[in-house]
């Protein structure tokens, strides 16, 4: 409750001051000349003035507001470490008993740093949790945290309010912890090459010398890549230390340092550090050969130019040595076929040999043939896009190449309309898969156009993934050694090409297919892929199998489970799970391994780990705030809290205030005016009379 004077002027304001001024001039050239009364008409004047201002007493009826008290939990990952989360809760409970004894507090509990954020953010969460706030409420702010904070403001304006911030720690005091710092790594890499790593292990804190090796004082470093152990190595710590690792693959190539564990330290999450290195390829080397002029081979040509990855060498035999129609040499302009360079020379320079519609003529001599096999069993690829020269005499079939080759041909070619159909193998396999989409079942006709000459061929080995008339087959591949083979036993996808009765999706599966060929990762028969999108990680299982078993998942922290996916696709499995650690997950599955990052490589959260009063020291210097530890979970000690009215330091060694505040809501208003009504004229007319009284004297 309080009482105030308001004015609410009768006239404008300009008016009533040039009246007073006018006023106080008479009236003190009548006290200067000592005029009788000259006092009593300058009161009356001065009342007449005031009169016209209008003031009025205002009575206003106001409710005090408590002050509000913010305490943020800490719920970060950090805090799991140790006894900090019973330390925590205990904590929690104790400080909301004692805060709801005291009239005058309101107390608000913010819970932060749950979200697998890349570190701990409690002043943000702070800054929301007050937002619906006046500054004038805030009587303080307690921070339940280890100390790890890494959104401190850079000075107390920047968070908002005049009020103390407190700091509750968690944790000990001397603890000791090792991690493992990257300092630096590349971001690409050629598949291929080498790139250097540079890292150090740092230990922090005090550590028991009983837990450490007194006659080593060197650690052991496992280097490896996508779950495959490359090297191990022992370190000083402190000291930088720079490995070679090779780029195996394209797209992510997910590297693991990771240092021993030391005994006594808090935890060993951050003993493992992650490098994701994008494995860029040189383009791929391809070289189509085609035997003779003819309409698919501008497909071929078109397919594989469109691809920026490959790099293409293209020959077509235009005059078989067969061909002898007397024209001088010196005027052919024709390039002879460098049969030396290319099949002898430089054939490992190629990923990929396409022979398109190519027979034995004399071009290639039989000894080349053994260096192509021999290329495909050392890691090589050969496709065989074969026309009906196949079933001739002049037949790749009839080569040492045939020792790789998967299919052997009847020598009888089927020229007949039909439609390719995915055969089991091919419904499940990466590079026919979904081809048929937008067919309802298998028992309805492909959503593709018609082709019309098939390669009659027997497998041999490998798998047929697309079938002709009376199902025979029509594409077959296979893994041969360390390479691959492939067989079309068709000249007629430029049918597809062309839109012919609306045509066939001829570029996913004639790319797809050189593809596998060129052993792209994501087209592997069987693979185990794992990757985060959004909140959630997904990891796919592609196989040839018609059933699959569990997924086994290890987390950051090591603890495992696992998850049973289900068929997405023919021939691909998929699994979902919350991505709400921050880490790397391992999946497990038999022999195949692969790994997903949750959140930033290496986050900050787990940067440094000890407990700390550091970090939130200067901003309790700067707000009059202190620092305390809160003791063991099961005894438990806080500092008093005490309400201050005004005081330059709101803490000390065993207390700490909350700034009390004058907040309050108005609930009603009364006012009275002074000069309004008889009170009012009767002032005034007194006033008036006692001065010409007095001057009538």
């Amino acid at each position: 409750m309080s009482w105030t004077i308001d004015f609410a002027p009768l006239i404008d304001w300009r008016l009533i001051v040039a009246l007073g001024v006018a006023a106080a001039a008479v009236s003190l050239i009548g006290m200067i000349q000592r005029a009788p009364g000259a006092w009593l008409r300058a009161a009356a004047a001065a009342l007449f003035v005031l009169a016209l201002t209008n003031p009025a007493l205002k009575h206003e009826e106001r409710d005090a507001l408590p002050g509000v008290v913010a305490v943020v939990v800490d719920e970060s990952p950090s805090q799991t470490l140790g006894d900090r989360q019973a330390q925590t809760q205990a904590t929690r409970a104790e400080l909301e008993e004692r805060l709801s004894r005291m009239r005058g507090i309101e107390t608000r509990f913010i819970e932060a740093g749950a979200e697998g954020s890349d570190g701990t953010e409690l002043f943000g969460a702070l800054e929301r949790g007050l937002a619906d706030l006046p500054s004038d409420r805030i009587a303080g702010a307690v921070l339940l945290t280890d100390g790890q904070v890494h959104d401190v403001p850079d000075n107390a304006e920047q968070i908002g309010f005049d009020a103390p911030v407190h700091t509750l720690l968690t944790g000990e005091e001397d603890e000791f912890d090792r991690r493992l710092v990257v300092h630096n790594a590349p971001r690409f890499g050629i598949v291929g090459e080498e790139q250097q790593i540079t890292f150090r292990v740092e230990d922090l804190g005090v550590s028991d010398p009983a837990s450490r090796n007194p006659t080593d004082d060197r650690v052991e470093v496992t280097i490896r890549r996508d779950g495959e152990t490359l090297t191990t190595t022992r370190v000083t710590p402190g000291n930088n230390v720079t490995v070679p690792v090779r780029i195996a693959q394209g797209g992510r190539n997910i590297v693991e340092i990771e240092a021993e564990e030391a005994g006594d330290e808090l935890t060993t999450i951050n003993n493992r550090a992650v490098v994701t290195i994008e494995g860029i390829r040189e383009n791929l080397r391809v070289l189509l050969v085609s035997g003779e002029p003819h309409a698919g081979e501008r497909t071929w040509r078109n397919i594989l130019k469109s691809d920026a990855s490959v790099d293409l060498v293209h020959f077509t035999i235009l005059r078989p040595p067969e061909k002898q129609d007397g024209t001088p040499i010196s005027e052919l302009s024709l390039i002879a076929f460098p049969t030396r360079e290319l099949f002898s020379v430089k054939i490992d320079e190629f990923d990929l040999i396409i022979f398109d519609r190519y027979q034995s003529r004399g071009v290639l001599p039989i000894i080349y043939y053994d260096n192509i096999a021999r290329y495909v069993e050392q890691g090589g690829a050969i496709l065989v896009a074969a026309g009906p020269e196949l079933a001739q005499t002049g037949s790749l079939y009839r080569t040492p190449l045939s020792s790789v080759l998967p299919a052997q041909p009847s020598g009888q070619v089927i020229e007949e309309a039909y439609h390719a159909i995915l055969s089991d193998d091919g419904e499940r396999h990466p590079i026919t898969r979904g081809l048929d989409s937008d067919a309802a079942d298998s028992a309805e006709t492909p959503p593709w156009s018609r082709w019309f000459r098939l390669i009659d061929a027997s497998p041999q080995r490998g798998s047929t993934l697309m079938s002709g008339p009376e199902d025979r087959p029509l594409l077959v591949v296979n893994r041969e050694g360390d390479g691959r083979v492939a067989m079309l036993l068709s000249d007629h996808a430029w049918l597809w090409a062309r839109g012919f009765e609306g045509g066939g999706p001829y570029v996913p599966l004639l790319r797809r297919m050189a593809h596998w060929l060129m052993k792209e990762a994501d087209l592997e028969e069987e693979a185990l892929t794992a990757r985060q999108q959004g909140d959630r990680l997904i990891v796919e299982r592609q196989t040839m199998d018609e059933e699959v078993g569990p997924i086994t998942v290890e987390g950051p922290t090591g603890e495992t489970r696992d998850v049973m996916p289900e068929e997405a696709d023919a021939g691909l499995w998929r699994a979902e799970l919350p991505a709400d650690q921050p880490g790397l997950h391992r999946f497990t599955q038999g022999e195949l391994t692969t790994l997903a990052n949750v959140g930033p490589d290496n986050p900050r959260e787990f940067a440094d780990v000890r407990s700390t009063p550091d970090k939130l020291a200067p901003l309790a210097e700067a707000t009059g705030g202190g620092i305390f530890r809160v003791g063991s979970a099961e005894s438990i000690d806080l500092p008093r809290v005490l309400p201050m009215r005004a005081a330059a330091t709101l803490s000390g060694s065993d207390w700490m205030g909350l700034k009390s505040t004058d907040a309050s809501v108005l609930r009603g208003v009364r006012s009275m005016p002074l000069f309004a009504g008889l009170l009012g004229l009767a002032l005034l007319l007194a006033a008036l009379s006692i001065a010409w009284y007095r001057e009538g004297r």
